[in-house]
This record gives C-alpha cells, structure tokens and sequence, in this order.
C-alpha cells in the first residue's frame, strides 16, 4: 500500500477520498486553488499545496502543477476523484512518466473508452449491444445532420470526449439540428477541450442503468451489481439507487457479465462503471452507451448494498493488489438512494423550470445523521460557493433493508438538510423522492422534467412570512438587534413595536417583505413576537389569491429567542413551524424541511422611483445566473423576433439562453463575449415593434 497519495480534486470527493486514506492510514495530500484555500478538503487533509488561482486551467487542470504538488510532498499516487483530470489519457500517462501510480485505468483504456465512437465499436466486437447511431469519427455538422436523418427523429447530440451530461442536447425538431449541434460543439469545447460529436436514436421514455465493474492488473474482472440512474435533469443524474427496481437476477446477470465483457475489451484495470440504456417496456434489449473510467459520483449506493469500499479497492488495485472476490462471492443486501445536494435556484415560468446556478457563503449548515443516513460533503459553516466549478455541493445516501425504507429515510433526511446562504435543491429533490411515480419505481429519464413544474412551490407559505416579520419584530423590541438602547433601564413603551397605546386600540406594525421570483406581502404585526395577532397581505393575482377571503388576524408566538441558537419554533394559529435562521446584513435566511428562503425588506416607494413598478420596464429580464457571456448573437439596431436567441450566458458548465421576449428593435447592448455578468444584470434592451425612441414601452434582456 501507498504511504502518501495525493488527491487531485476539491470539494465533496476529495473529502471522500481523504476519508478512506485516514482508514487505510495513508496520509493524504490536498491541492487548492486561491478560491479554495479555506475549504474543508483542504482542513481534512495531512498537507495541502496551493496550485494556482481560481481558474481551474490553471490550477485543477494544470498537469504540470499537480505534478509538482506530488513531488513536492513525496507524494507515491494520485487519487483523481471524478471531473477535472479524471479522465483525462495525459495526466494517466504523465503520472506514469513521473513515476507516480494513477489511481484509476491504464491511458490506453481512458483513450479508448473515452472516444465514445471507439469505444461502440470495441465493445460491438465484444459481442456487447449498442444504441444504434452515427459511426466513424470527426464528423461535420453536415454530416452529422445527414447521420441524423438516416437515424430518423428524434436524436441524441452527444460530445465523444466526455460524459457527466456536459453537452448532451435531445433534438425533436430537425429544423433545430443547426443551433443544437453549435451549442452541443461550445458545451464540449468548453468542457472537454474537444467538439467532436456522434448522433444516437433517442429512445423515447428510456430508463439509464450502469452497472459497476472493478478490474485488476492480474485479469481479474467482477462487476457490482446496477445503479438505476434514471432520474435526470439536462441529461445529468440527480437520484441514483441500487438495486434498480426494474432489473429482475436474470437480466442483471447478462448486463453484469456484458459489463464485464466491455471492461476486458479494453483491457481495464481499476473501478470504472459501464452504462447502458434501456427500454422500459423490454429490459432484455439493453444497450451499451458508453463506459465512464473513473469513480462515479453516485458509488455510495453500491458501496452500501455490497458492503466494500470502492475508493479502497483503487488503491489496492492500483499499488498491484489481486481482487480478493470471484464474482460469485458478491453478494447485494438492501436498498440505498443517493440524493445529489446542488447549488441552484429554480425559476418557475408557467410548465417550464429552469435550475440556474446560484452562489453565495454557507452562513448556518445542519447535516443529517441517523440510522441508515450517510452524507458525503465538501461543504461546512463559512464555505465560499461561487460559479467557477461544478455546482455540486454534497450528497445525502439513505440505506434500508428495501426500497421503500430507503426512500422514506431519504425523505426523513433532506428534511433534516439546511444550508442556509445559498440556494440549493434539497427541498425539490425531497418533492421529487415523493413523487407516486419515484415511488412505484416507474422511472425514465423524461420524468424530472415532466413533473418539475408540480414540484417546485408556486407560493411562498403563509408561516414564512410570518416568521419573518417576528423575527424583524424581536430585532426591535428592548433587547433585539434593532432595539435602542434607553439610560437608566427604562422603556418608552411608545417606542416599543407592540403597538400599545394609551387608553387606545393598539396600532400595527407593519413589515414589508419580498422573496426574490415573488410578489412582495405585507405583515401586519400587534404585538410582541412572543405572542402577537398577525395579518398576511399578500399582493400578487395568481388565481388562489383572488378566490381568497381578505385577510384575517392570526395568533402567531416565536419560541426560542435568545436562547443563543440559530433556531425558532412558529406557533401560527395553532399549529407549530420548527425553522433554522441566520441574518445576513439587511436579510434573513430561514430555512425548514430542506426549503430555504430569503427574505428582504420591500420599500415599495423606493422601487416606484426606481421604475419597478412603471409599465416601462413591466417585463424587464436581467441576467439569470452569475457567469460569463459566451455568445452575443444580435447587435444595436437589428430587428429581431420574439423567441430569437440574443445571447448566452454560461456557469458552472451549464448554458442559458436569452431570447427577445417579443418583435422589435435593439436599442442597447451591454455587453460582448467574456463579459462576466451579475447576477440581474442588464444585458439589452430591445424596443418593441412600432413604438419610438424615447418616452415609450421598453422591454429589458
């Protein structure tokens, strides 16, 4: 065994692996960039090198860097996680050439396995099924286009140097192909340094199974049992389980030994996981997609239904160990899920849901702990989230003697989950762990996207706002954060927010508050926040709030005030509300089962002034996401049309286009490509058909 390794990634994995390093009794080698000096992988581990600034070119990506980290730290491997370097057939080889043991497969496999066209063609010689589609390499758009038609709509644009989603674009439309196979070569670029693409048959309602295989340098090959994956939004998996309900012993057996048989195809050594897709109507007619040559993110569920640490079986494969197991000696018991914890906000748009990238400092974070609850984070109180990496911040795993168990305790433990400074899907995934369908195990990869917008909350509930407004309203009272201070002990009792008033009615306290993406409300409170009648006005003209009576006072408490702890019990009306908060300058953030909110002050007159509330600037779009503007399509002066894609915004690998939101004129452009935009930033503004210049209706990008 290995006496130092160093681990060549960040976050959540590198945590992971360090992990099982400290087991093992290795010490453990971290790098970080500037942007991650202070994170907890760095902390965890026996020494850290800084490798260079943010950017991760020049830093996670840098071979010549990490190279130099290893020697400087005598360190004998490299651990490479998954993502940046992981499989990359450079670093494998110039790891080797320096001596150093990569943990993971020889570069000829990462080469060969990594080309998707070579790959298909190997593993058909293999005897292995494949999705039927575009063959050879360095194909044209033109030719790409023309493969398309012979496949027949709907395809599958996919990059051949990569996996993980990054790229991947479902095109119904043939009209489309044009644009989509742009965005998919710019999604590839970026992501993997190559954009060249092959086209597959889409397989309507497909579900996603990979099984596992861990391969030895003595031919030893044995596979782990399947993960369903086919829970997925954007083509990336969001919850993973194994066993997947689907499979019955026979077919994952044959998909086990085809596994096996992809794996010795190209002489692989190491974990490494082969996907397949499959009809949902017909699980014998697997197909192999493509083989990922690294430590997949969701190998916690595998881990726990089998019992083995995979991380360790790399090392010991990779320092020249002989699998101890024949394949008959694995043995699957219970069920695990695992829940992908990501740093994004959704946006509801009618039936559409878009999950753009958010950032911000991890002010308060719970993490659940429990029978059967396993969480594997990079993430702790102070962590800085930005949009330079993945957006993946942890993972929650929940294991139990059957499925149903499994996805009960899942549920149990995102409840449990706050992260509160950042926006996260911790509250969705749990919708999502309860959808009927999730439940029966009726899964295929179109589900997230067809039931997103029901999972995803139209309105904020009546008891966060609340709470919002007692918490304002004990900042103020004698004591509060917001309270002023009085000589000799005393109160004026007109100075104190409980409305008391002499031989009169006690008066309200008003408390306007907004959530971004909804319409600000207005709390009224009489009294003290440890018991106080309250009102909820809420101002928007969604079709619940028209059918509703007009407000009526409710009796509302907040427990658990000056305690010294970040936590609060709500009675409203009767019924209790447990929330964890944290202040954030002038806002607060509250959070409960796995929702967070934050709520800031509304100054409806300041907005007025500002033109918010003007018919001007009624539909004014900014920037979605913080990022980077990668493509500028339009310029000052051209006419464009409603739906004409304008511009690309790009974070965290992710694209998202801006779109003219009607017929008209552009007026102004903020920007050009490599602008790095705010969040809300103006980008442009196009001026609608048939109006002037000055005075009249503008619509804002």
């Amino acid at each position: 065994m290995f006496e130092t390794v160093l681990v060549a990634n960040r976050g959540e994995i590198a945590v992971r692996v360090i992990r099982t390093l400290r087991r093992l009794g290795v010490r453990s080698v971290a790098v970080y960039s500037d942007a991650d000096a202070d994170a907890r992988h760095v902390r965890e581990a026996d020494t850290a090198v800084r490798i260079g600034p943010a950017q991760a070119a020049e830093s996670y990506l840098s071979i010549e860097r990490l190279l130099e980290a290893a020697a400087r730290t005598g360190a004998q491997a490299v651990h490479p996680g998954y993502g940046f370097l992981a499989e990359n057939a450079a670093f494998a080889r110039a790891c080797a050439d320096a001596g150093l043991a990569f943990i993971g497969p020889p570069a000829g496999a990462i080469e060969l396995m990594g080309d998707k066209i070579r790959a298909k063609e190997t593993v058909r010689a293999a005897g292995v099924p494949v999705v039927p589609g575009s063959s050879g390499s360095g194909l044209t758009d033109a030719q790409l286009t023309e493969a398309a038609r012979e496949i027949g709509m709907p395809v599958l644009l996919k990059p051949s140097a990569g996996g993980g989603g990054k790229g991947m674009r479902l095109v119904r439309d043939e009209a489309l192909l044009a644009d989509e196979i742009a965005a998919a070569r710019r999604e590839a670029r970026g992501a993997f340094g190559d954009d060249t693409l092959l086209v597959e048959r889409w397989i309507d309602r497909p579900r996603h199974i990979e099984i596992q295989v861990l391969a030895d340098g003595h031919g030893g090959v044995i596979h782990l049992g399947e993960r369903e994956c086919s829970l997925q939004r954007r083509h990336q998996k969001i919850i993973e389980e194994a066993p997947s309900p689907l499979l019955d012993e026979a077919t994952r057996a044959l998909m086990g030994e085809a596994a096996a048989s992809a794996a010795r195809s190209c002489g692989y050594v190491g974990a490494g996981t082969v996907e397949f897709i499959v009809p949902g109507d017909d699980p014998s007619a697997y197909c192999f997609m493509e083989m990922n040559t690294r430590l997949q993110v969701e190998h916690p569920v595998t881990e726990l239904i089998t019992g083995l640490d995979l991380v360790e079986w790399q090392l010991r494969v990779a320092a020249g160990e002989p699998l101890p197991h024949a394949q008959e000696d694995i043995t699957f018991t219970g069920h695990a899920v695992e829940a992908r914890i990501c740093a994004e906000t959704a946006r509801a748009t009618g039936d559409r849901v878009d999950f753009l990238p958010s950032a911000g400092t991890v002010l308060a974070l719970d993490e659940p702990v429990g029978e059967g609850v396993r969480v594997d984070s990079g993430l702790s109180t102070g962590t800085e989230v930005g949009t330079t990496y993945d957006p993946m911040l942890a993972k929650v795993i929940a294991y139990g003697p059957d499925r149903p168990t499994a996805l009960r305790r899942l549920r149990a433990a995102l409840a449990e989950l706050s992260v509160l400074g950042v926006d996260t899907n911790a509250g969705f995934l749990r919708r999502l762990a309860a959808h009927p369908q999730v439940v029966s195990g009726e899964l295929d990869t179109g589900l997230v996207d067809r039931a997103a917008a029901s999972l995803v909350p139209d309105r904020v509930p009546d008891e966060v706002y609340a709470a919002a407004a007692l918490l304002r309203q004990a900042a103020l009272e004698p004591g509060g954060a917001g309270a002023r201070p009085e000589s000799g002990g005393w109160v004026d009792p007109f100075s104190v927010p409980t409305g008391w008033r002499l031989g009169g009615t006690p008066t309200w306290t008003v408390h306007r508050l907004r959530i971004s993406g909804h319409p600000p409300v207005t709390v009224r409170v009489r009294g003290r926040a440890q018991g106080a009648d309250v009102v909820i006005e809420r101002q928007d003209d969604t079709p619940a709030a028209q059918d509703a009576p007009a407000a009526e006072p409710l009796r509302a408490r907040l427990t658990g005030l000056g305690a010294g702890d970040d936590r609060v019990v709500l009675d409203l009306a009767g019924v209790t509300f447990p929330f964890r908060h944290v202040a954030d300058g002038a806002s607060q953030w509250l959070g409960r089962e796995a929702d967070t909110w934050r709520v800031v002050g509304h100054d409806p007159v300041e907005e007025a002034l500002r033109g918010g509330g003007s018919d001007a600037h009624a539909g004014e779009l900014t920037a979605p996401m913080p990022g980077t503007v990668t493509v500028v399509k339009a310029a000052v002066g051209d006419e464009v049309t409603a739906g004409q894609g304008l511009l690309v915004v790009e974070a965290m690998k992710m694209e998202h286009l801006i779109s003219a939101p009607h017929d008209g004129t552009v007026t102004e452009l903020d920007v050009t490509p490599g602008s790095t935009v705010a969040m809300d930033q103006l980008l442009a503004v196009v001026t609608p058909s048939g109006t002037g210049e000055a005075g009249e209706t503008e619509e804002r990008v």
